[in-house]
């Protein structure tokens, strides 16, 4: 990314689910399964860093005030994965499945320390 586009990206870092996620305004994205209606309004509080152009504003270990705004899209599971386990030479074997469910959000705005929304 050149210097010149680099003025007009605005992101936050956020934490939810016990993960980290630099998100945009604009922008969809899978998250740890959360407790909401599909269509409701959620707002991310835990807001790590928010970045404005060249301007960049760290929390030690979280901007105060900052928060993110987002809207339910769905709630779905992930692709199954298959975990396998045996012994050699014990005639042991198992297989287990899992799916991770997930939430689906659409981030509206993001909301600076001060209170005004970019």
């Amino acid at each position: 990314m050149s210097a010149a586009n680099q003025t007009d990206v605005t992101y936050a870092v956020v934490r939810t689910g016990g993960k980290q996620y630099r998100v945009s305004v604009g922008q969809t994205l899978k998250v740890e399964s959360l407790v909401a209606d599909v269509g409701s309004e959620l707002v991310l509080s835990e807001v790590l860093a928010l970045g404005h152009g060249a301007q960049l504003d760290i929390g030690r270990p979280l901007l105060e005030g900052a928060s993110v705004k987002a809207r339910v899209v769905s709630h779905g599971r992930g692709d199954k994965i298959r975990i396998f386990k045996h012994r050699r030479r014990k005639h042991y074997a198992k297989t287990q499945g899992h799916r991770q469910n997930y939430t689906e959000i659409a981030v509206e705005s993001l909301v600076r320390p001060d209170g005004s929304q970019i």
